[in-house]
């Protein structure tokens, strides 16, 4: 492990060695008092997944802020982005917006409506998990925050509507009344900036609510993704590969980054992989411009209908073998 990547854990190993035992549910899955206690509307009773595995993460509730009234500006209009710096790009009915990780690496969430379509972006840092959401279940559009918690070193969001907790990876609920239900994914690129301009000059970016509320452009997880094991993760780990090593994600299949960086392209089937370069990490530097080249990855599936992007995730290798333990890493 580097020198960055010792020093940013022993601060967080510090702060959480005093708050995590009595903000865990213990082995056996009972829930704890203090949960209940700032849980108050959250069944516990409905849950699909052992509440041992779901443990602090440090923040208390809503302690990492969502985003739920987003600004935007014309991508014409923006200043200060590095043309490396990766960005969520998503585009819904022709409503092309981006979504820096220099402001998701802080908030982790944003509630919005792109194209008509009540959405919720999210990322999990020690995921590298970008994904976005469509955030209606039946007749109701839900709003999410952070509950503060993990599950196998993953985001766990909750519904304000009846504060049942959801796993980030997998978009679905896991403890609550709407445990079992799953959220719909949207395709989205992870891109450098640059690329996303020069897709859709008429665009929008997500700016700061308050420039002055975080530090954006910083890694607060400097050295993370060059880390030997991942951070608050005690599950098994995937054979043959790095815990930390990138795996291009689509379904219960991946294909290690590096594999498709050194290819160019994988076909699989009707899916086509491809990799360039161009985008920096947001996670291996204190300043997300100057990180190491990780590039761009475009998934999408051919058929008669002509390409389309398809959902994909640019996570870790064990993030993979965690949440598809029946998956293949086509090595």
């Amino acid at each position: 492990m580097n020198r960055a990547a010792c020093v940013w854990l022993g601060r967080l190993l510090l702060l959480l060695a005093a708050v995590l035992p009595s903000l865990s549910a213990n082995a056996a899955g009972e829930v704890a008092a203090s949960w209940r206690s700032e849980w108050p509307n959250t069944d516990f009773s409905k849950h699909s997944v052992d509440l041992g595995e779901i443990r602090s993460g440090g923040p208390p509730k809503d302690g990492i802020p969502s985003i739920d009234e987003p600004v935007f500006a014309a991508v014409s209009e923006v200043q200060g982005l590095a043309q490396r710096e990766p960005v969520i790009g998503l585009v819904v009915e022709g409503d092309a917006r981006a979504y820096p990780l220099r402001i998701l690496i802080w908030h982790e969430i944003v509630n919005d409506t792109v194209g008509g379509v009540p959405v919720t972006v999210t990322y999990c840092p020690l995921c590298n998990s970008a994904i976005v959401f469509e955030r209606r279940v039946g007749d109701r559009v839900l709003d999410f925050g952070t509950t503060g918690k993990l599950r196998h070193s993953d985001l766990v969001m909750y519904d304000r509507a009846t504060e049942s907790w959801w796993q980030q990876f997998l978009g679905e609920a896991i403890v609550g009344a709407l445990t079992g239900t799953r959220l719909a994914m949207l395709p989205v690129r992870i891109e450098a900036w640059e690329r996303f301009v020069a897709r859709h000059p008429q665009g929008k970016v997500l700016l700061p609510n308050d420039p002055e509320m975080r530090a954006y452009g910083r890694n607060p997880y400097a050295g993370y993704d060059s880390a030997s094991r991942p951070f608050l993760y005690d599950g098994s780990l995937p054979d043959g590969i790095a815990p930390l090593a990138y795996v291009v994600a689509v379904g219960d299949q991946a294909w290690p980054l590096d594999r498709l960086r050194e290819a160019g392209e994988i076909r699989a089937g009707d899916l086509l992989l491809t990799w360039e370069p161009g985008a920096t990490s947001a996670l291996d530097r204190g300043a997300i411009a100057e990180g190491r080249e990780l590039g761009n990855v475009m998934v999408q599936r051919h058929d008669a209908d002509g390409p389309q992007d398809v959902v994909y995730d640019l996570t870790f290798a064990f993030v993979f073998h965690a949440f598809r333990p029946e998956g293949v890493i086509h090595r």
